[in-house]
């Protein structure tokens, strides 16, 4: 009998297929949830840890010493906490964001607040709160200094235009932000440099002083970069349409700065001259030391979520965790000494995972999605095909876990931007839909920014056009192959994704089951005018930007009505979910409403569902949640898996 069974045995696993069987599927809840902790920051000296504890859409901020013992624990409500900043030990900067309308400005804006907390007094002071000249809102963070026993933050604000009558003031279109410094105990701020009605940037030294700024003025394109901060004649003036220049803080070594271009640059303040940073790559973003302000790494945009590093004992540090704990682990926070750190590792093994490094010793310390096994990750890996006219584009593809990649239901998720990307990683969505049997597809179409600036370029002008035969080619390629069921595809999207899914189903047509639209654009024309109302004219680096890109001589270019889904709703030819936040003020709901009246006029299924006190980014967790459920649900409905 033992022989029968090890023989048994034998034919089992030679006849059984190399792939294990499916996991049960978790519930969709588990997938949209927000992450259960965020944010996570340590100290200068590294002795205290600051992070954001979510628990629904209940946050709470939480600091801890390095033996874990709770020393804050504030509850903030559902506020969307948007940053946590150190300033020395005992100054803790919490940054969160809301909703709202103020004065002239049309419409409803996000604006952000800063706390600052005393954590040895735990008194609680908000910046700008005491001071009836300056809106109640932070624009940006610049740093802190300690002088005379004091500790200083300074913050970009608004100053109002004074009224008659009103000590408060108003706020008109014509205010930009101003610079100032702020005691981080008693609230009081001065004016540290003023906007002069223009958009301007900073750079600070240690020592709070500034070292360099910029302006730049709408109508004309011109940038200009100052030595100091006085007005007078310019180091160096740029002619930049887009606006895509920026000051972005101090360079590498002492007597430069960084300009944050499509091939960034460092300048010397002292005689002009300069030199690329990184040449083959656009950057997401930059990495200072909060200790010196220096540029120490940066985040290089590609197939892979990466940092480099050219601070020598960071760049050290880097290469010894890639080598111990594999993939490419990001060092998040460190302190002044480097002896402590944060780092974070994801993939499509691990849902997140922060590591604490004290000394030699590292650790995993806290799981965004503790409640995600690995067993129910779906493998991972980036695919590249060429478009009809030989474009080599990149994507990323997952497939259903313990299923074998054959003939499968396909979910198509173009990325919003559209100058955006997707990389490995853990992507929450991707792998919700793909617990439920299905292969999904995240295409990086021209335009987007995984490629470098030329790749970038080539989606100017191609919404609804080439981008969009971008994504069907990449579906095209993936059938070929034998993966997918061509006959079987939904695409769902967000933001330029939303728009990509509905012009799938009418712009395009026969290629998709279903289309499921977060906060995306239905109408190009009424979009443009929302977003620059100024009746078509060119005299805003923002109505260059979008009119080159999407392809429209004006607002009203009568060729965007090619383009446009709600204006081609009569050929939808498939079912639509349109899902939107009620609060967006990135693509207002109006987008929504116009594309479901359209819909419902052509006599086409349409299903809708408002998000109330939601944004553009889905930052509430009851809201994830809802978003998750019925995308799944609709995909489910009209692409079942079996």
């Amino acid at each position: 009998m033992y022989r029968v069974l090890i023989a048994l045995a034998a034919w089992l696993a030679l006849s059984s297929p190399s792939w294990a069987a499916p996991p049960a599927p978790l519930s969709s809840e588990v997938y949209g949830r927000l992450p259960s902790i965020e944010l996570m920051a340590l100290s200068p000296s590294g002795e205290k840890l600051a992070y954001v504890s979510i628990s629904g859409d209940s946050r709470q901020v939480v600091v801890k010493d390095l033996a874990d013992k709770v020393l804050v624990a504030a509850p903030v409500g559902d506020s969307k906490i948007r940053a946590l900043d150190w300033a020395g030990d005992d100054h803790l900067l919490i940054t969160a964001s809301a909703t709202q309308a103020l004065g002239s400005f049309s419409g409803t804006h996000e604006f952000d607040q800063t706390i600052s907390l005393n954590l040895t007094t735990n008194a609680v002071m908000v910046v700008f709160s005491t001071n009836p000249a300056i809106l109640h809102s932070t624009f940006g963070y610049l740093g802190a200094v300690q002088q005379a026993g004091h500790w200083y933050g300074f913050f970009e604000g608004l100053p109002l235009t004074k009224t008659r009558g009103f000590d408060s003031g108003s706020l008109s279109a014509n205010n930009y932000v101003s610079l100032y410094r702020v005691e981080l105990d008693s609230g009081v701020a001065t004016l540290a440099a003023s906007g002069a009605q223009r958009p301007h940037d900073w750079a600070l030294d240690t020592e709070g002083t500034i070292v360099a700024h910029s302006e730049y003025v709408q109508t004309s394109g011109v940038w200009t970069l100052h030595v100091g901060d006085r007005p007078g004649a310019p180091l160096v003036s740029l002619t930049e349409p887009l606006a895509e220049v920026n000051l972005r803080g101090l360079g590498r070594t002492p007597g430069m700065v960084l300009v944050d271009k499509a091939t960034p640059e460092e300048w010397s303040l002292a005689d002009g001259s300069h030199a690329p940073l990184v040449t083959d790559r656009l950057i997401a973003g930059y990495i200072h030391d909060p200790a010196t302000g220096r540029l120490v790494g940066v985040w290089p945009r590609g197939d892979r979520p990466e940092q480099q590093f050219f601070e020598p004992r960071l760049a050290a540090r880097q290469a010894a965790y890639r080598k111990a704990l594999g993939g490419d682990p990001k060092l998040i926070s460190w302190s002044n000494d480097y002896r402590r750190m944060i780092l974070f590792t994801e993939g499509d093994t691990d849902p997140g995972t922060y590591w604490l490094v004290d000394g030699k010793s590292v650790r995993a310390y806290a799981y965004p999605y503790p409640e995600i096994p690995d067993v129910n990750l779906g493998p991972t890996r980036v695919v590249s095909y060429k478009a009809a006219d030989g474009l080599e584009i990149h994507g990323v593809l997952t497939l259903p876990p313990g299923r074998e990649a054959k003939g499968l239901p396909l979910v198509v998720l173009p990325h919003g931007g559209p100058q955006g990307h997707d990389n490995l990683g853990f992507d929450w969505q991707a792998q919700a839909f793909a617990s439920r049997g299905y292969a999904v597809f995240q295409p990086n179409f021209r335009g987007s920014d995984d490629q470098g600036l030329e790749f970038r370029d080539a989606g100017f002008g191609e919404w609804g056009r080439k981008m969009q035969t971008d994504i069907s080619d990449g579906v095209a390629d993936l059938a070929r192959q034998g993966l997918i069921d061509p006959k079987r595809a939904c695409i769902v999207g967000g933001s330029y994704g939303g728009y990509a899914a509905l012009a799938g189903v009418t712009v395009q047509q026969g290629l998709y089951r279903c289309a499921v639209s977060y906060g995306g654009i239905s109408d190009l024309s009424s979009f443009l005018f929302w977003l620059v109302p100024a009746d078509g004219d060119d005299r805003t680096a923002t109505a260059r930007y979008e009119r080159k890109f999407i392809g429209a001589k004006a607002n009203d270019d009568p060729a965007l009505r090619a383009i446009s889904p709600a204006q081609l709703a009569d050929r939808a030819d498939a079912p639509i979910l349109l899902i939107h936040g009620a609060d967006d003020t990135v693509v207002p709901i109006a987008q929504s409403l116009q594309m479901q009246r359209a819909l419902q006029k052509a006599g086409k299924p349409v299903d809708f569902l408002q998000l109330k006190g939601e944004d553009h980014w889905l930052s509430r967790d009851a809201s994830r949640k809802a978003m998750l459920a019925a995308a799944i649900a609709f995909v489910e409905r009209y692409n079942p898996v079996n």
